[in-house]
């Protein structure tokens, strides 16, 4: 349980960090690795949170999580714009969990954030989709309460929690109808390449769980068990080339452990930050 989400987490941050040094979509397309040190964003900022609330309760508990968002808020890791306005109101007195329901205008964020963080907690309960489901959604809700947003991180927890042989009919049976379910099962039907794919399903451009999800999860199933291959796979395709990986990588690496990471990429990221322990 807490091997695997740990080993999640790590796969989460090289897939992140990885991407973010990607930023011409010609150096994924070329397989041209960044410089050294790779340094992850608020994908992994956030994923740490995840982990070590659950490291700490068992659980996804909303206020603890509410409470180490904030705590390690860093706005030079890349924040969407949404969560930086929400937190300078927190800095105000505001309660992050009550703005995240009345953005947007009360219809609450479908971004893709929920969605980037959550592998490590499909990892933590692996082998129970029903309650990797249930958890993800409780941890969505702190920051996306949108349909979709939550949908979105549903979907990878129960990829992350599940066996490969079994990922789109567990993720569509878990996963509330609507877009996000929509392009799942698009994507566990569709046939093509890679660039088909991506324009069939997404890219990451919205910044939405709708087109990021279902192509992750296309790639995954494709490379179940080959970290390198599948990261840089999405990452020739991905508009939103950091959160895409970190999905990816965040998902395989359940599977395949901290070893089925190349060790070089490992030793490329920035270490993970020291409060991440209890």
């Amino acid at each position: 349980m807490r091997e695997h989400a740990y080993a999640s987490l790590v796969g989460t941050a090289v897939g992140d960090a990885l991407g973010e040094g990607l930023y011409l979509r010609d150096n994924a397309v070329r397989r041209r690795l960044p410089a050294a040190p790779w340094r992850w964003t608020d994908d992994t900022e956030m994923a740490c949170s995840v982990f070590r609330v659950l490291d700490t309760h068992g659980r996804a508990d909303p206020e603890a999580l509410a409470a180490s968002f904030v705590a390690h808020h860093d706005v030079d890791r890349g924040y969407g714009a949404g969560i930086d306005a929400m937190m300078r109101e927190v800095s105000r007195g505001g309660d992050l969990r009550a703005l995240a329901m009345s953005a947007f205008g009360g219809t609450g964020s479908w971004g893709n954030g929920a969605a980037m963080r959550v592998a490590p907690l499909g990892a933590w309960f692996a082998g129970d989709p029903l309650r990797a489901a249930a958890e993800a959604a409780v941890s969505a809700a702190v920051t996306h309460t949108h349909p979709e947003g939550v949908a979105g991180a549903v979907a990878v927890a129960v990829a992350a929690a599940v066996p490969p042989g079994h990922m789109f009919a567990e993720v569509l049976r878990h996963t509330p109808p609507g877009e996000v379910r929509a392009g799942i099962s698009k994507a566990a039907a569709l046939a093509a390449t890679p660039e088909e794919a991506a324009t069939e399903l997404g890219t990451g451009g919205r910044v939405s769980a709708p087109d990021t999800v279902p192509l992750a999860l296309w790639v995954i199933a494709r490379h179940p068990h080959d970290y390198e291959e599948a990261v840089w796979e999405v990452a020739a395709l991905a508009e939103d080339v950091d959160t895409l990986c970190a999905i990816v990588g965040g998902v395989i690496a359940t599977r395949v452990g901290q070893e089925g990471i190349p060790a070089g990429w490992r030793r490329s990221v920035e270490p993970l930050p020291g409060w991440l322990m209890p």
